[in-house]
């Protein structure tokens, strides 16, 4: 197995617009005319960190956990254990309990979440791993490395998440935006809709796609990615342009490093290198026309620099903070490695002055083909996607609350335009930059709430620190 993602790097390299970095402080209270009025309610929160990790299925990691919808059979949880066909042995498989650091996972393409979900029962992932076609991440197809889909973990391997979660709150009914791969989930988690576009300046050239974005020649991937080699265009509305008109600063955290998945098929994977500069799978935004046009791409920086931020107190009030393949706990990288490197992230904020008006929202991007058994549903012909991992810490979050509300990333998005931006909506019919887009997903009905993981009226709690190595 080719371990922590070593390999060499095919470092693509971006041509970006120079940009006005905002540095501006959060706003105060709406209606304040910039007094100290009383923060109340949701405008405790002046500082929204949304962390994405990748390619975990809820079960994988909280399947045991007390009190949440997890596996049945197993930790008192209702019903009876699943066992998921072996087509290879003319078996089943149960969910075991997985000691590895070290996973592989399954494809995670729109066919692959088809073929798991098999209608609906749930009992597709072996027979997806080892029929597997996956040419955006081929790793998780090697036929040599183990099939570990079934496998789930536990405190004893995620300890620190499990802390988190006995601390503050977790969410056991977060289901990706969309039922695919990474790069859509990204897309949806800053602009609320994945899609591909035939030129960069016509919102209405956009329309709806699993596969946004044009990959080098790989075989068996759906025919509307366009012509090879050229950089993706999202020419729709994504938050930040909202969040720039009303002078609400934002940063997009970047671990400059490897990505895992694909720019080319085939038996051997080459990885690209990401940073600030480079627009990629895991960094969308430098290829957003409307942060080009509003100067702000220089707001996409580096990991280190949010250290920085938390140092000066410049917070920016909306950060999203994305690792580097090594630290993304995606297979095959190490999830303690990973977790660490978001505990790193989580106690840093925690001592800084921020952390008595933040909310840190943490969640993993995609299913990465690990088991889960609960049926998404079914919101627009998107999505949503398998459950993933996802965590509230704040010093408003509920202690040890579940949440078994039905979300997906929109609600970060309905959170923060909530908070910042009056209840504006990206919504094409008056958001002053008219898209394409089928739905406005922040206003459907099911989409739970996520100011009920807080009690605004308790007294602001203390931090949870948790040590870890210095690596």
């Amino acid at each position: 197995m080719r371990r922590g993602l070593q390999l060499a790097l095919t470092v693509a390299v971006a041509v970006v617009v120079p940009a006005q970095i905002s540095t501006a402080e959060p706003a105060v209270a709406p209606g304040s005319a910039g007094h100290a009025a009383p923060l109340r309610g949701i405008h405790k929160i002046r500082h929204v960190v949304i962390i994405m990790q990748e390619n975990r299925s809820f079960d994988s990691y909280f399947g045991t956990y007390p009190g949440a919808d997890g596996i049945p059979g197993l930790a008192g949880n209702p019903g009876r254990m699943p066992c998921v066909p072996n087509p290879e042995t003319s078996t089943c498989v149960k969910p075991y309990h997985d000691p590895a650091l070290v996973n592989v996972g399954g494809p995670h393409t729109n066919d692959a979440y088809v073929g798991d979900l098999d209608h609906g029962r749930m009992d597709g992932f072996i027979k997806e791993r080892q029929t597997c076609v996956n040419p955006v991440d081929p790793i998780s197809c090697e036929a040599t490395e183990k099939d570990d889909v079934m496998g789930y973990h536990t405190g004893q391997e995620i300890p620190n998440y499990w802390k988190y979660a006995k601390h503050f709150v977790l969410q056991d009914h977060m289901f990706e935006p969309v039922d695919t791969w990474s790069l859509p989930a990204h897309l949806a988690m800053v602009s609320g809709w994945s899609a591909i576009c035939t030129a960069a300046d016509n919102p209405f050239s956009c329309k709806s796609s699993l596969y946004p974005v044009s990959i080098n020649s790989v075989p068996g991937l759906p025919t509307d990615l366009g012509p090879h080699h050229k950089p993706p265009h999202y020419a729709w509305t994504d938050l930040t342009w909202l969040l720039h008109r009303s002078h609400v600063s934002w940063a997009y955290y970047i671990q400059p490093g490897p990505e895992p998945d694909c720019a080319t098929g085939g038996t051997f994977c080459q990885y690209n290198a990401q940073d600030p500069r480079t627009p990629g799978i895991w960094n969308p935004l430098p290829s957003f026309t409307d942060v080009k046009t509003d100067r702000q791409v220089g707001n996409v920086r580096a990991t280190r620099t949010l250290f920085t931020a938390l140092k000066q107190g410049r917070l920016p009030a909306v950060s999203w903070i994305t690792p580097n393949g090594i630290d993304s706990e995606h297979p095959t990288s190490n999830l303690r490695t990973g977790m660490e490197y978001v505990t790193r992230i989580i106690d840093a904020i925690m001592r800084s002055k921020a952390w008595k008006s933040t909310a840190i929202f943490l969640a993993w991007d995609d299913w990465g083909g690990f088991y889960d058994h609960v049926v998404p549903p079914v919101v627009d012909g998107l999505g949503y996607g398998f459950r993933v991992p996802s965590l509230v810490l704040s010093p408003y979050a509920r202690r040890g609350y579940i949440d078994h509300q039905q979300l997906s990333f929109d609600g970060y998005l309905k959170f923060i335009e909530d908070d910042f931006l009056g209840g504006q909506r990206l919504n094409p019919k008056n958001d002053g930059r008219p898209d394409p887009r089928p739905d406005v997903r922040e206003n459907a009905r099911s989409l739970g709430d996520l100011r009920k993981d807080f009690d605004f009226t308790q007294r602001p709690r203390a931090p949870v620190l948790i040590p870890v190595s210095s690596g």
